[in-house]
């Protein structure tokens, strides 16, 4: 007996398959897609057997069917993270930049926050270890002008590292034994 499926029942298979997709985004786009279209045409002739609600539970959860399908296409236990990497790499910038103007925001305010006539020019030597020296311009009470503050080559190095760190970017490397395999493979051959 041929069940037919209702536009609930596509909504439930469909929200099982993004759920999928979010989940594989560790794999490569095209292997991504394809196990997609096949989780996706499963369920649909299984719903057309037993049920979408059969179907589904038969299935279980995304996040089960993505960790056999991560295990199965790039081997069980940790592995890099291409999302945690650009997530780090993206908002690192973005916190850091709007923490160091804050801090300059509140030296600006600090240097007219006394004498309501003070002017001349203020250089303030920043966060340290992590930006240059500011210069502030201050005429009758108000900042006219704020100069410098650029990140330290501290911050682009710890930046970078973090990317790796949090991505785990290292376990793309081959491992250990294959790169000394052919290593030795190389030497042979120059021998």
């Amino acid at each position: 007996m041929t069940e037919t499926l209702t536009a609930f029942d596509r909504i439930r298979i469909e929200r099982l398959v993004w759920s999928l997709d979010q989940r594989l985004y560790d794999l490569p786009r095209r292997s991504r897609i394809a196990k997609r279209r096949e989780v996706r045409a499963n369920l649909i002739a299984a719903s057309g057997d037993h049920g979408a609600r059969e179907a589904l539970r038969r299935i279980g959860s995304s996040q089960a069917l993505a960790r056999e399908y991560l295990g199965a296409e790039l081997g069980d236990g940790p592995r890099h993270s291409w999302i945690s990497a650009t997530y780090f790499a993206v908002l690192t910038p973005l916190v850091l930049d709007f923490a160091l103007g804050e801090v300059a925001t509140a030296y600006g305010k600090g240097l007219v926050a006394s004498h309501s006539v003070t002017s001349g020019t203020f250089t303030w030597s920043g966060v340290s270890y992590l930006q240059s020296p500011l210069t502030f311009t201050v005429k009758l009470g108000h900042v006219t002008s704020q100069v410098g503050g650029a990140w330290t080559p501290w911050v682009y190095a710890g930046w970078a590292v973090g990317v790796v760190l949090v991505g785990r970017l290292w376990r793309l490397l081959p491992p250990a034994k294959r790169r000394a395999g052919t290593m030795a493979g190389a030497a042979a051959v120059e021998g």
